[in-house]
């Protein structure tokens, strides 16, 4: 009986079995595949299941991606098919009676006359003698005209959108390269239409070749020689995501596991793009731009949206020129891109390429992109607002009535956060994964120690890099708003995590949905209208409140978690001198205009 999903046990012994996806169920032609796993120890059979699992899914993948074409898969059909065609046109044309074959072969028949074997009367007798002559004689005639008629009927067949004359032509090369695209789709008529218009280009320089002329190019646009690299497959242990398995154990960078997973999912897209199948050694700048153009047009949170279920990138963007969702931003373009370009430096130190195809690659940061600090005067506005002072509701996925004024007062995570950012420059995702026992005293004061070490809460620790572990102070405006009592109800509580309601999404990003549902929250409230503020603004603010206070950027850099890695920052304990130094930095975070005196607890 199964133990766990996708395990099998048949009399002793485990097997591995997987459904077949619907759309993959032709082309392998079976509806599930079974795998003896060659262990009766359950134990084992888990462990021998996963890599099984994996090679699976790879093939699914590389299914799928041969049953869809790429841009540079119609490039080279184009361009072989055309000079292919002109190439047999050149073979043909070599292979036609020279005339000295022609005057030989006359002078076998003048030669039969000569011996009385053709008789003038009887008019078969001489046609049968002289036809060979003739088909010599004609040969090239016979052929121009068979080339004049083809090219005819294929100018008719396009404008019909009849595919008889080239449809052995498509599936060849589909054989050949390896391509799963059925007949009659959407892929393969595309492919058709392409070969046609290269047959009609190359029948034309045929026609002038009879001429004489071998100086014509095509003037159909399409027909051209590729710029993009020929799809390859790669061998066993060489595709992109079986080497970045290598990669990633290495780690040669030391990021966190939270980063690393994100450099995973990112290249994963790559390879949505390129294909499972593709060569690791065979990543180059055109399959980097191809990929970065189609980035630059992904809508935003794409997977989410019902309208783009089941489709590739590629008919994502495609799709969402008529649906017209905002599309990612220069910045997370920009991400994507140092994912592929760290691994491509690895890539290249272990000899797989010669030099990083993403290298100069990035986009120009975009000019209104910038995150905007928020002014005295929306502060005093957010902090008056509903979340803050009372709301309709304090449900989550509730914010239409969370920005609804209202008697029901939020003092989870939601309320906590954007202060404490405010006050300590911290990131949202830091923050929001500090256990109860990473708030203490140290040399008599209040202190948040953001690192990975101590007590382990159930939605884990992780930081952006070894730096990014820090002692950081507690503001006092924070112990006036009550932020202390607040800590005390949950240790009280017995709970670990320090907010027990700000959660992980399914990449493993701390509290991201609700640093994009504050987003929605500015906007309602009217603080915001398109780009610029955001959950970060109180990062940029305590940076700016820092700058104010008379400190240069070299001088606080540590508290932002810009530094390097330190035994200090990972297990929280420091010399009182330093700490005070940290308490007088964070102290002077000041915002001249702001008050918030209504959200001291009575």
């Amino acid at each position: 009986m199964a133990r766990i999903s996708h395990l099998i046990r048949r009399g002793s012994a485990y097997s591995a079995r997987i459904r077949v996806p619907l759309d993959l169920v032709e082309t392998l032609g079976k509806r599930e595949l079974v795998k003896a796993l060659g262990t009766n120890d359950e134990a084992e059979a888990k462990r021998r299941l996963y890599p099984v699992l994996s090679n699976w899914q790879r093939e699914f993948d590389d299914l799928r991606t041969r049953k869809a074409l790429v841009p540079a898969d119609r490039d080279h059909a184009v361009w072989d098919h055309y000079t292919t065609t002109l190439a047999r046109d050149e073979a043909d044309r070599a292979a036609l009676p020279s005339p000295a074959q022609i005057e030989a072969e006359k002078t076998k028949l003048v030669e039969k006359a000569q011996r009385g074997e053709i008789k003038d009367a009887e008019p078969l007798t001489i046609l049968d003698a002289t036809l060979d002559l003739q088909v010599m004689q004609r040969a090239g005639e016979v052929s121009a005209h068979a080339r004049e008629a083809k090219l005819k009927d294929m100018r008719k067949h396009l404008i019909e959108g009849n595919t008889a004359l080239i449809a052995h032509e498509v599936n060849a090369y589909l054989h050949n390269n390896r391509l799963l695209v059925e007949p009659g789709t959407p892929d393969w008529i595309s492919l058709a239409r392409h070969m046609m218009r290269a047959e009609i280009e190359a029948l034309q320089r045929t026609l002038e070749r009879d001429r004489g002329d071998y100086t014509g190019h095509p003037s159909d646009p399409i027909v051209k020689p590729p710029t993009g690299g020929r799809r390859e497959f790669a061998k066993p242990g060489e595709t992109i995501m079986e080497v970045f398995e290598t990669f990633a154990s290495e780690n040669p960078n030391r990021v966190t596991p939270d980063r690393l997973n994100q450099i995973r999912r990112d290249i994963g897209i790559f390879v949505e793009v390129v294909g499972a199948g593709f060569p690791v050694h065979a990543i180059d700048k055109m399959a980097v731009r191809d990929w970065k153009a189609l980035l630059v047009k992904y809508p935003i949170r794409a997977t989410e949206v019902k309208d783009f279920k089941g489709m590739t990138i590629r008919q994502i963007v495609k799709a969402n020129e008529k649906l017209g969702r905002p599309k990612l931003s220069d910045r997370t373009v920009n991400r994507y891109l140092s994912s592929l370009g760290a691994f491509c430096n690895w890539l290249v130190e272990n000899g797989y390429l010669a030099q990083n195809p993403v290298s100069r690659m990035a986009l120009k940061k975009e000019k209104n992109s910038k995150t905007f600090t928020f002014t005295s005067d929306q502060l005093n506005t957010l902090f008056k607002s509903p979340l803050f002072t009372g709301a309709q509701s304090d449900k989550e996925g509730e914010w239409r009535y969370i920005s609804r004024p209202g008697k029901v007062l939020i003092r989870d995570h939601r309320y906590w956060v954007p202060l404490i950012m405010l006050f300590s420059g911290a990131r949202n995702g830091e923050i929001g994964q500090l256990a109860t026992s990473d708030v203490r005293e140290l040399h008599g004061h209040w202190i948040f120690h953001i690192t990975t070490e101590g007590e382990q809460t159930e939605q884990g620790k992780s930081v952006k890099t070894e730096g990014s572990m820090r002692v950081l102070p507690i503001h006092p405006e924070l112990i006036r708003l009550g932020f202390l009592q607040y800590h005390a109800e949950r240790v009280k509580a017995g709970d670990k995590q320090l907010f027990p309601g700000a959660k992980r999404n399914e990449r493993g990003q701390m509290m991201a949905e609700f640093s994009r549902e504050f987003g929605k929250y500015l906007t309602r409230i009217g603080l915001k209208n398109g780009r610029g503020l955001s959950l970060y603004s109180f990062r940029h603010g305590a940076t700016d409140a820092l700058r104010r206070a008379g400190y240069l950027d070299s001088q606080f850099g540590f508290i932002l978690g810009h530094t390097e890695a330190s035994m200090t920052g990972r297990y929280g304990q420091m010399p009182q001198g330093m700490l005070q130094q940290r308490v007088e930095l964070v102290n002077s975070i000041a915002y001249p205009g702001l008050s918030l005196d209504h959200l001291i607890p009575q």
